[in-house]
């Protein structure tokens, strides 16, 4: 049998992770004390500390509160993702968290100091994550299912009834989430010129809302594919109480393995789950996927030029805790991956605004839908980093670091847009299928 341990012993194990905090405590209120636009007060226990200045604004006056000392440790130790991990093991809140990283993003070189020192450790274990979850056919399978499997019922919590997991537009604060998703859809199609006669293939079902508002509004048909079989079910099921079998045709299939000839392609929001090194095996399924003269709209969150070689180094938030193996595209990046097909960029729009004004919505739903998630069994972990994930986003858009487009690729026999490129969101919700039409 083994001695019990002595108490100086237990004494020194009690001891050290209380060391280790205080150092780290030093430490991370030490590098806040560059901060300098903004107001961030730190609250632990009776001790109250104050950095930078009280500003006009409140969308740069953030408060934490420390409710274990661990915090300190875990922020110094992984960074700006050690930061998110404690707060999803509930270590610290903040009473606004997209104020504070806004106040993180304007403090860049304060702040993401962060992720140097110690950090980098963490930051390089987090690389070497990312770099086993890219996607290859069986690991987009896996990295799709680690997201969707949460189960239908989550993202019915507060999403839209069409079930639109997307940036809405919005005409003005007062539209309604499930009118801006309908003017997105309506703005889709009418930039694809679509019509009754036009067969269509989307990348991405999602939970089928494009391909039944396509199918239902304009008469044409859909071949939608997914890979998540949460999705696959409940779009299946949503075409049939459509009844719109005979013109959508739901898949459970890789955009890598799909068939077929078609006049139109879209894909809302899904190349940011394609991965960096697989750009040109998608945008090459795209061309052998379209027809001589056909036209593809693709909806993407983008990153700037500028900050896409760091991005491409990092494991942030988002490739961490939410999505595995995902990579958001630079515009500069979606274009040299198209070099070698004959697809040419026609039409390029930014809608970054919209989607901080989306993620706004879905965050006050889930707030809302919080207690009937918690009977169903989600707990107040996943509930936390939900939190983070939704404000990490919506302070990203509002800060122009992060934008969302959306780019039209014409293969050589495509004629010009018909659409009037540019309409807003109400002009599109107001015309009539059919009716938007411009001379070619």
């Amino acid at each position: 049998m083994s001695e019990s341990p002595s108490i100086l012993d237990v004494c020194a194990s009690v001891r050290r992770p209380a060391l280790l905090d205080r150092l780290a405590r030093r430490a991370l209120l030490s590098r806040l004390e560059h901060i300098a636009v903004g107001h961030l007060i730190i609250e632990d226990g009776d001790e109250r500390h104050v950095f930078g200045a009280p500003t006009p604004h409140e969308s740069l006056n953030a408060t934490i509160v420390v409710h274990d000392p661990a915090f300190y440790r875990r922020v110094v130790a992984g960074g700006i993702n050690g930061s998110a991990d404690a707060y999803i093991d509930g270590l610290w809140s903040c009473d606004h968290l997209t104020r504070l990283v806004t106040l993180i993003l304007r403090n860049e070189r304060a702040m993401f100091g962060l992720d140097g020192g110690l950090a980098r450790i963490a930051v390089w274990a987090d690389r070497a994550r990312h770099w086993l979850a890219r996607n290859t056919t069986r690991g987009s399978r896996r990295n799709i299912a680690a997201h969707y499997d949460l189960g239908n019922d989550f993202f019915a919590a507060f999403l839209d009834d069409n079930m639109m997991y997307s940036c809405a537009l919005f005409d003005d604060p007062h539209t309604s989430l499930a009118d801006a998703q309908h003017a997105k859809l309506e703005l889709i199609c009418r930039k694809l010129d679509l019509n009754a006669k036009d067969r269509v293939v989307e990348i991405g079902a999602g939970w089928g809302g494009f391909a039944l508002h396509a199918a239902g509004r304009f008469g044409c048909r859909v071949t939608t594919t997914t890979i998540s079989k949460r999705q696959f079910d409940l779009a299946r099921e949503r075409v049939r109480a459509a009844g719109l079998q005979d013109r959508v045709t739901v898949l459970f299939e890789d955009y890598r393995a799909l068939a077929g000839q078609y006049d139109k392609l879209v894909s809302i929001e899904m190349i940011e789950a394609v991965g960096h090194q697989f750009y040109p095996a998608f945008f090459g399924a795209c061309e052998r996927l379209l027809k001589p003269d056909g036209l593809a709209l693709i909806q993407a969150i983008t990153i700037p030029d500028r900050l896409y070689a760091a991005h491409l180094r990092s494991s942030d938030v988002i490739k961490r805790f939410v999505f595995p193996g995902s990579n958001i595209p630079s515009l500069g990046a979606l274009t040299h991956a198209t070099a070698a097909t004959d697809l040419r960029l026609v039409h390029a729009e930014d809608f970054g605004g919209h989607y901080a004004e989306t993620l706004r919505r879905w965050r006050h739903n889930i707030v809302a839908a919080a207690p009937c998630l918690r009977a169903a069994g989600y707990n107040d972990a996943l509930l936390r980093l939900w939190d983070f994930y939704l404000s990490y986003c919506e302070a990203g858009f509002q800060e122009n670091y992060i934008g969302l487009s959306q780019l039209m690729w014409a293969r050589p026999g495509a004629p010009s847009p018909s659409v009037r490129l540019g309409m807003t969101a109400s002009d599109a919700a107001r015309a009539p299928a059919g009716a938007c039409r411009c001379a070619r």
